[in-house]
């Protein structure tokens, strides 16, 4: 009888990636601003001031990371949640008048 091999499957594929505690998307969004941060910092280095640019680039660092922190509190998927009834109304009207016009 043939003997039948089977192999592990590894079940994290489906989790969102994790680095230094941001998720999937938010991940990217930390980088981006890293990035962002260097970009403007030494631009503001060479057009204004050294120091001016360390300030630009620790603000952008921070604030960047800061904002992303407050959005992953959200969730991976967050949506707008509006709050409150709302009603659409139909106009039935407007449809019986069509197919009488289109006749």
């Amino acid at each position: 009888m043939a003997e039948k091999r089977g192999f592990a499957v590894y079940k994290g594929l489906q989790k969102p990636l994790v680095y230094k505690g941001f998720k999937g998307r938010y991940m990217y969004w930390a980088i981006g601003f890293v990035v962002l941060g260097l970009f403007l910092g030494g631009l503001f280095a060479t057009l204004v001031n050294i120091v001016v640019g360390v300030l630009t680039m620790a603000i952008a660092f921070g604030g960047g990371i800061f904002y992303t922190s407050q959005k992953q509190k959200g969730g991976l998927y967050d949506k707008t949640r509006t709050m409150g009834i709302y009603v659409h109304r139909t106009n039935l009207r407007g449809i019986r008048n069509v197919k009488s016009k289109s006749n």
